[in-house]
Formats: structure tokens, C-alpha cells, sequence
């Protein structure tokens, strides 16, 4: 039955709100990389998605500050990990700001992109567009290589890492 009843709408949308909201939804937690020369550069980030199969793309969102935002933008290219149920630690290095979040990563290069070891997925990307959402740039890409291992991704919950368990 449905129900006119105004007291039973939500209270006013904030941003305290929102945040919490979207605390509520399991998200799997990846760190986009990007070469910027020589030096590789990461972040992690909490908005991925598969977004089309023929052809293959995903989308990621990328803070408007971000400088690996600024390096994608130039190489229109990056790669995605989604990170292994044991790489919380990796997931809160690659969310920090700084330049040195490789010096203690495990990782090599695949498809001229950083790819960090133990991830679960690995994806290489080319950018097909890049679009404004808010505060972010929405960047889908078309993947080039996909890699996965049958391992449990990282996943990110009411602000606390988990992994996936069956029911």
C-alpha cells in the first residue's frame, strides 16, 4: 500500500547523510595506477564499476584534486587493481598524499602501466572519456588486458575492510 503520509519522508539530504548512506554499500576497494615518465603514481579509490562488455570498459571516479587525475587526464591510461583481501595495508598507503606510496609496494609493469603483485583483478585501461560527476572525473576506460586471481578481493564496509563470504 503505498503511503501519502508527509511525516514519512526521509529527513533533508547532508552531506553527514549522504556520507553515511554510502558507508551502508560494500564497495571493493582498487588503486588506480599511472606512469607519469618513469615514476609510477596510485591512489585508492572507492567508485569502480564494470561498465560495458562489448567492448569491455569499467568506470572509476577520480577526486578533481587528484594529481594521478592530472597524469590520466595527459596519458589517457591507467591501470586497476583491486586489492587482495590481506592488502588493507596497501588500500590505506595508496589513500595517503605523498609521492613515495611505491617505495614499499610489490609491483612490476604490465602493458606499460604499474601493477601491483597480490592484487585480485588487474586491469589495463585506455581512456575513452573522462567526465565531471561533482567533485569528481568520472574516467571510462576501455580494458585492453584483464588478469584475476581465485583469490578474495578487499572490500570496504561502514568504514571498516572485509572480504566477500558466501552465504
Amino acid at each position: 500500500m503505498l503511503t501519502t503520509d508527509p511525516s514519512a519522508e526521509s529527513p533533508p539530504l547532508t552531506a553527514d547523510r549522504f556520507r553515511s548512506a554510502m558507508a551502508s554499500v560494500c564497495t571493493p576497494v582498487s588503486v588506480v595506477t599511472a606512469f607519469d615518465g618513469e615514476r609510477p603514481h596510485g591512489t585508492t579509490v572507492s567508485a569502480f564499476a564494470s561498465l560495458s562488455l562489448t567492448p569491455p570498459m569499467v568506470l572509476v571516479a577520480l577526486d578533481l584534486a587528484s594529481d594521478l587525475l592530472r597524469i590520466v587526464q595527459r596519458t589517457q591510461r591507467f591501470g586497476l587493481n583491486v586489492l587482495s583481501a590481506e592488502q588493507s595495508d596497501l588500500a590505506m598507503t595508496f589513500a595517503r598524499k605523498g609521492p613515495d606510496k611505491f617505495s614499499g609496494a610489490r609491483w612490476s609493469t604490465d602493458h606499460g602501466l604499474p601493477r601491483l603483485d597480490g592484487a585480485a583483478v588487474w586491469l589495463a585501461c585506455t581512456v575513452d572519456q573522462l567526465v565531471q560527476g561533482g567533485d569528481h572525473i568520472v574516467a571510462m576506460g576501455t580494458v585492453v588486458s584483464a588478469d584475476h586471481r581465485e583469490i578474495s578481493p578487499l572490500t570496504y564496509h561502514k568504514r571498516l575492510f572485509g572480504t566477500h563470504a558466501a552465504l
